[in-house]
């Protein structure tokens, strides 16, 4: 059986560590759009990394052999289309994007691929 997450123990959710605030979310979200504007500001038609075609998915979504091998995996075990192969990565893009990184890293495509399972199971439905 293949499974992507993490355990979540008690005491991690029980931290008295201060989330996040509006303040701050919406910081990251100002800079994931500009980041997002900038990479995209010679292409036409495409703003944001939901937009991306297949070729700019090859340009802005390049992976490690480690992510590779992540989501080759991924892909086999929960059958996976094409489509949903494009979509994992634009919202790995856009993870690595709110955390103000170059690079795709597992942290990130491991995420999203929950966020496919979670919508394959009706969770988002």
């Amino acid at each position: 059986m293949f499974h992507i997450g993490w355990s979540i123990v008690f005491e991690e959710l029980s931290k008295d560590e201060k989330s996040e605030n509006s303040s701050e979310i919406r910081k990251r979200v100002v800079r994931a759009r500009n980041i997002q504007t900038e990479r995209f500001q010679h292409c036409d038609n495409v703003n944001y990394n939901a937009q991306m075609n297949k070729r700019h998915i090859e340009d802005f979504c390049k992976l490690s052999d480690i992510e590779k091998d992540l989501l080759k995996r991924a892909m086999d075990t929960l059958n996976l289309s094409a489509r949903a192969y494009d979509r994992i990565l634009k919202v790995s893009r856009t993870i690595a994007d709110l955390e103000g990184l170059e690079n795709i890293q597992v942290r990130h495509l491991t995420e999203a691929i929950q966020y496919r399972s979670l919508d394959r199971e009706g969770w988002m439905r």
